[in-house]
């Protein structure tokens, strides 16, 4: 295989970890990685020759232009959370202007991370995103919004993880992850409740699995660049019933939790709600028509069932 030259930000994250951490270990691509703080970066950068760390913010892309005009595919993953300013400036202005520094004579593929919450579940641009969603959301919706107006576009391979699994002692923590622990805590008075809804999931080492497929083998004319990463729906229920066998609860009975007792409930505690997470509340089905995991590529799923989210959480089994 032909060493490329990868251009990638957002290293230090969770899926960046897991994600150059396979590019150094499984490939002879030179990397050079863009990142804020090389001390979080807790995988070993010089493993090998080939990778070079650009210790820069994404707000200042402009200085590696030249560098940018010589990249064979470049990995945006880098994002911002909080504080509006900062997150269109990064996650919009500076993302679209390092896409256009990219030049489509010689990069083959830009891989943009975007975030299936943008999408509905025919997988089109979900319009309340844009009017009701966070921050992050709804920078997440301009930026993908304005991709097919770029050169590059042709090459732009976007991709839509689902819930972000993923972190241990080396690796930072999803914030879903982050969360598991202090959710099953609940599991003795969740198993007493029925709710509608649904979702897929994906883990940060299946993701870097799927990134390392495509920089070898860009989608082909005639196979779609949009990709939603998740793994098969799972109900509520249904994880909260895997979560019991998990637990060793038994379920004696279970009380459906309607959407008007849970507005009832968001009344009696004065439970303050943003306008996303209401939205999400009724919403309810964060389901997608279409999902590839690392199977979709012939390739083997580290995480697939509720019950290895539970394992790789650290959440300790009950005998």
């Amino acid at each position: 295989m032909t060493s490329k030259r990868i251009f990638v930000t957002g290293a230090s994250g969770c899926i960046g970890h897991y994600l150059v951490e396979a590019l150094i270990q499984e490939t002879k691509h030179e990397l050079f990685l863009l990142v804020r703080n090389p001390d979080k970066l807790n995988f070993d950068y010089r493993a090998r020759p080939g990778i070079t760390i650009l210790q820069a913010d994404l707000r200042s892309i402009d200085q590696f232009s030249d560098l940018l005009k010589t990249i064979d595919c470049a990995i945006l993953i880098a994002t911002a959370w909080g504080g509006a300013q900062e997150v269109y400036d990064t996650n919009v202005t500076k993302t679209l202007r390092l896409l256009n520094l990219l030049d489509p004579e010689v990069c083959e593929q830009a891989i943009y991370f975007s975030t299936a919450s943008i999408l509905n579940r025919n997988n089109q641009p979900l319009k309340e995103a844009e009017i009701l969603g966070t921050d992050y959301i709804r920078s997440k919706y301009l930026c993908f919004q304005q991709l097919a107006g770029l050169k590059i576009a042709p090459k732009i391979t976007t991709l839509f993880p689902t819930l972000l699994l993923g972190g241990d002692a080396c690796k930072p923590q999803s914030h879903v992850s982050s969360g598991i622990a202090q959710v099953v805590n609940w599991i003795g008075l969740l198993r007493f409740l029925k709710a509608d809804g649904s979702f897929h999931f994906i883990h940060g080492k299946d993701i870097a699995q799927i990134v390392r497929h495509l920089v070898d083998h860009p989608p082909a004319k005639n196979e779609s660049r949009q990709l939603v990463l998740g793994n098969q729906m799972v109900t509520v229920n249904q994880a909260i019933e895997d979560a019991c066998i998990y637990f060793k609860q038994r379920i004696y009975f279970r009380i459906p939790l309607t959407l008007g007792l849970a507005n009832l409930l968001i009344a009696i505690f004065r439970i303050k709600m943003a306008p996303w997470d209401r939205f999400s509340m009724n919403y309810r089905h964060f389901t997608h028509r279409q999902v590839v995991s690392p199977e979709s590529f012939g390739l083997p799923t580290y995480c697939a069932t509720f019950t290895d989210v539970l394992k790789l959480s650290g959440v300790k089994r009950r005998r």
